[in-house]
């Protein structure tokens, strides 16, 4: 099974160092670009670009580096709740056409309660599922090509259609990730493409066939995929060093302000990362060569393979076993440790090769009256 191989955008910020601003960077939009063309020349598939308070906003940023990119895809977030689904579906056809099919979507449907607060979402951890499952339900539709008219718990829309749809077909993939029961029977019933974060693969086992128990109720199987951190240099010696660099100026109020914060989340992906670690600087290899120093101050994805790449090339193998064809990686300082991995790694994994897409030939529609009619076409007299 060839193994599709993304890489991370950093628009929260960058550094040589966490919980430091130490070796910051000015992430700007050339560097950004920079990241993205390596990324394109070296072999990724695509990009996860973040989405949250501290982030830039997601589809902006993939939109302006489509003329910049040729094979690249970008995985996208979409917010059920804080943007309508017809809006979003809209948004999502028009950079699938912009990009010439290269769009991905990511469905992300938690967050910090007092950020959820600030987008105007108030509702709890189950009520942002049943939101989310009718949201998913309009957005999939739209984009399929059909009317829609949905009157939900949550979502209500009336002869909802899009006019211009996407050119993957029968639409975008949609990703997701979740790691609490509702978000396994969402991602069961209405996902193609299942994320977890980086867990001992025993525990990733168990959550997969979780997932995909869900998705045969509904008679559908699933792709699976996997966020991870790496940490790969020539000898597992340096490897280990560069973890230990990477957390240097983390100090333990540092660590209690983390863990104090993640206290308010109700992600139970969130959860388990910390879970992972729980503060203890002394036992952050929870498996081997997964090294969970990065949860000490990060949200979200919080481990990394370490090692030499034979070591971690293994452990990344050892993932795909379990059905994971898709890796989302990411590395300090973004742009070197892109060419690392590439350059280390790749060569000993079978690496799914994206080519650069054919030109889509799009229909000419001329004008629309009245926001509502194609104008009809004019037939020759001869």
């Amino acid at each position: 099974m060839a193994l599709n191989i993304f890489w991370f955008l950093p628009t929260q910020g960058e550094s040589r160092y966490l919980g430091s601003s130490k070796g910051a960077r000015v992430v700007d939009h050339d560097y950004l670009a920079q990241i993205a063309t390596a990324a394109d020349r070296l072999g990724y598939g695509g990009v996860l670009i973040p989405t949250g308070r501290s982030c830039d906003d997601a589809a902006l940023v993939a939109a302006s580096l489509i003329p910049l990119t040729q094979r690249l895809k970008f995985l996208v977030a979409i917010r059920p709740s804080v943007v309508s689904p017809t809006v979003a579906a809209r948004q999502a056809a028009t950079l699938d056409r912009l990009s010439n099919g290269r769009a991905l979507f990511n469905l992300v449907t938690g967050g910090k309660p007092d950020e959820l607060a600030a987008e105007g979402v108030y509702l709890n951890h189950e009520d942002r599922y049943a939101a989310a499952d009718e949201f998913t339900q309009v957005w999939t539709r739209l984009l399929e090509g059909e009317e829609v008219t949905l009157h939900g718990q949550h979502i209500h829309v009336d002869k909802a259609r899009l006019d211009y749809l996407p050119l993957q077909q029968p639409r975008p993939p949609l990703y997701f990730g979740g790691s609490s029961a509702p978000a396994h029977r969402l991602a069961g019933e209405q996902v193609d493409l299942y994320l977890t974060w980086g867990e001992p693969p025993q525990a990733v086992k168990e959550k997969l066939a979780d997932v995909q128990a869900e998705a045969a109720k509904h008679g559908r199987k699933l792709r699976f995929g996997i966020r991870l951190h790496v940490i790969v240099r020539e000898t597992n010696e340096a490897a280990w060093a560069a973890a230990n660099e990477l957390i240097q100026y983390v100090d333990d109020d540092t660590i209690a302000q983390a863990l104090e914060a993640f206290k308010s989340h109700d992600s139970v992906g969130q959860q388990r990362m910390t879970a992972l670690h729980g503060g203890d600087r002394s036992k952050l290899e929870v498996s081997p060569n997964l090294w969970a120093g990065v949860g000490l101050t990060r949200g979200g994805a919080g481990t990394a393979l370490v090692g030499d790449p034979a070591t971690v090339a293994a452990r990344i193998q050892e993932y795909a076993d379990l059905g994971i064809d898709t890796f989302i990686f990411s590395g300090y300082p973004h742009l070197e440790e892109a060419y690392r991995v590439a350059e280390l790694v790749f060569p000993l994994l079978d690496v799914a090769k994206t080519e650069i897409p054919q030109r889509h030939q799009q229909e000419a529609v001329g004008d629309v009256v009245a926001h509502s009619y194609r104008a009809k076409r004019l037939v020759s007299a001869s």
